[in-house]
């Protein structure tokens, strides 16, 4: 489900769950894993990417829809777990947009320093108001951090799904180049990030992530409480049910 290769100081995270690399609790854990263990196998920078046209459709909404208040909040933990894994990872971390993502592949992506996308019509952002679900501050916070308060709003009220050319100008993903071309772009921006005098370039990251670091901490065990309400309303149910409709079930 997380294919790791680690190559030249450089970990490379595959999500691989066919066919939309929905995002379930063993894909979290060992994606946490994966992060949370790369400064101790000497791994210097992070490349989060996905297999075939999708880098991630988001939470595995099946999966979601099984769960009572307290496995939701459960998975939720494991969900923002993997999330705060990233935020404060100590190395370098690019996200190798390989096609659509919505809602968490969204999210994991603001969540990294960097985001490459691919050219064409997939589609990225966050979407979570138009099936029922509510973001909470610690997401919103991410967005309103790449895109301004007010770009913000406005998408995450409508939950508009962006094209890449719409989020590059949004400053929703830092650079779009051909699909062939996002995971080799996405590894020369890291190796770039390498190449400068080590002590520096970790003293400076952590002072520009100051702020994705301090918005982690808008997710306690009081908004995770809240967010579990807000997703377990009927309305959401029911939104969620229509979209698992649409979508092929996962193995």
């Amino acid at each position: 489900m997380i294919n790791v290769t680690d190559h030249d100081g450089i970990r490379t995270l595959l999500l691989d769950r066919p066919p939309v690399n929905a995002l379930n609790h063993e894909v979290l854990v060992a994606l946490t894993a994966a992060i949370e263990g790369a400064p101790s196998a000497g791994v210097r920078g992070l490349l989060l990417t996905g297999s075939g046209a999708l880098f991630s459709a988001s939470l595995d909404v099946r999966h979601v829809l099984t769960l009572d208040a307290a496995g939701l909040r459960a998975f939720l933990e494991t969900f923002f777990g993997c999330l705060k894994a990233l935020v404060h990872c100590p190395l370098p971390v690019v996200a190798a947009l390989n096609g659509a993502s919505p809602a968490g592949g969204a999210v994991l992506a603001l969540c990294c320093d960097y985001r490459v996308m691919a050219r064409g019509t997939a589609r990225i952002g966050l979407n979570e108001v138009q099936v029922g679900l509510y973001p909470g501050a610690f997401i919103a916070d991410l967005l309103v951090r790449r895109v301004g308060e007010r770009q913000a709003g406005h998408l995450l009220l409508s939950g508009a799904l962006l094209l890449p050319e719409d989020a590059l100008r949004l400053g929703l993903v830092d650079e779009l180049v051909d699909a062939e071309a996002v995971q080799a772009t996405a590894l020369a921006w890291l190796q770039r990030c390498l190449s400068a005098p080590p002590q520096a370039f970790a003293m400076t990251r952590r002072l520009v992530r100051q702020g994705v670091v301090k918005a982690s901490e808008l997710m306690d065990a009081a908004a995770l409480d809240h967010l579990v309400a807000a997703w377990m309303a009927p309305e959401a149910r029911t939104q969620l049910q229509a979209v698992t409709a649409k979508r092929k079930p996962a193995p």
